[in-house]
């Protein structure tokens, strides 16, 4: 993905890049690269890491990786690992894609996730675009060293588990779309270990390979960013109950009054929906709409804006427009917001001011695109409640996805730079 062009005026940022037709990550236990993006990217959508691991992989390989954190694969790897992949480039792929290289640095401060061994846990896995495939997952054998650089000959011979075509919820395309099913971890594991998942495509040669760091004690899905709050005392957990160990029970609100739905835990993972720290209500769901009008088109390009409606009785903080370009059209200009456009995938984020909306209140941004105007008029739209700061916000998808977060007190500058974006990027 290669940045085009920055204009401070508005705000404009369009990233482009090579094509690859699907999309994804492990979202529990996380990968680095998500884990890592989820963490560290601002209200602004800039980048800026708080965890020394994930600082180190931005200097190494720049925002790039970060942008298109579930895009680790290798576009004709047709099964392959062991000789296709070198030792020390497991985590990167071999940075098929894009320069995945400093998520291979031997470290031992990634955020990682608390797990049980031989406890069932509910994996899940982004999909950022559906294709059928196979997941195999691998685990480190007893005795590895997190500050060596990751070897095939670390790894177990064979998979702890393989699943094909598992189901999916969500929209595709979005943060929250997941490929989700339940397995009994290794068992007899203790201490810092990777979790290393490999997705083989059935209907293409395209691979995707990742790293998930775990810690094997006692935990149900919690994660821990070094450097942000231990976790332990002093540290803040938010959200709710765990989706981790036998699916989870529901949530249980987060620490200072948010309400759960109950207990809606099973096979699937469900949780409860529940607020973050600070009274934070409910899920995240529809906080805006966002209508789309042209103004005006000519041969071979046309101008829109895009309006952009608070639908809840309370403050919006920010929001995030999102769609599919058309076949053959290209983003050209924003203004009035922050634009990142990926594929045909298109994220709108607003600027720093014009986030906040009264209930009812609209605000617009404008674009000029290349090719045919687009036939529909309706935009997604996702926003962010006063009343929550982010990292709890951050929390309730984190509560999504089957774990809680450790995150810095009540604050402190990261719950304002926190996964703002993390639950925007909904595509049409």
């Amino acid at each position: 993905m290669t940045l085009l062009s920055f204009l401070p005026a508005v705000g404009l940022i369009v990233f482009t890049g090579p094509s690859a037709s699907a999309h994804g990550a492990p979202m529990g236990p996380g990968s680095r690269t998500f884990l890592c993006w989820q963490h560290a990217v601002t209200q602004s959508g800039q980048i800026d890491p708080t965890n020394p691991a994930c600082r180190a992989a931005l200097q190494q390989g720049g925002a790039t990786a970060y942008y298109n954190w579930f895009a680790v694969l290798q576009s004709n790897a047709q099964g392959r690992t062991r000789g296709f992949i070198p030792d020390g480039q497991l985590c990167s792929g071999g940075s098929g894609a894009y320069d995945f290289s400093g998520f291979d640095l031997a470290r031992d401060d990634w955020p990682y996730t608390h797990v049980t061994a031989g406890a069932p846990f509910r994996f899940t896995y982004n999909v950022w675009a559906h294709h059928p495939g196979t997941f195999h997952l691998y685990v480190t054998k007893d005795g590895y060293d997190p500050t060596k650089p990751l070897t095939w000959n670390d790894l177990e011979d064979q998979p702890f588990h393989s699943v094909t075509d598992p189901p999916w919820t969500g929209s595709v395309g979005t943060v929250e779309a997941e490929y989700y099913w339940t397995a009994n971890l290794p068992r007899n594991k203790t201490g810092k270990h990777i979790i290393y998942m490999h997705w083989v495509r059935s209907d293409s040669p395209e691979n995707f390979y990742s790293c998930s760091d775990v810690v094997f004690d006692g935990g149900s899905g919690e994660v821990t960013i070094p450097g942000v709050g231990s976790g332990g005392p002093g540290g803040n957990t938010v959200g709710g109950g765990s989706g981790g160990n036998d699916g989870g029970n529901g949530g249980n609100g987060g620490d200072d009054g948010g309400t759960s739905a109950g207990n809606d835990g099973g096979e699937n993972g469900g949780n409860g929906d529940v607020g973050g720290d600070n009274g934070g209500s409910g899920p995240i769901g529809a906080e805006c709409t966002a209508q789309r009008t042209i103004v005006s088109s000519w041969s071979g390009g046309y101008q829109a804006e895009v309006t952009v409606t608070n639908a809840l009785d309370v403050a919006l903080t920010g929001w995030t427009a999102s769609w599919t370009q058309p076949a053959g059209s290209t983003l050209d200009q924003v203004w009035s917001g922050t634009s990142m456009v990926h594929g045909d995938h298109v994220m709108v984020q607003n600027a720093s001011w014009n986030g906040s909306l009264a209930p009812g209140a609209s605000t617009t941004f404008g674009y000029i695109a290349s090719g045919n105007p687009p036939a529909g008029s309706t935009v997604d739209c996702g926003g962010f409640r006063a009343g929550t700061q982010a990292g709890d916000q951050h929390a309730a998808h984190a509560q999504h996805v089957g774990h809680t977060a450790h995150a810095e007190p009540a604050g402190k500058t990261l719950l304002d730079r926190v996964v703002s974006g993390a639950r925007s990027l909904i595509s049409a």
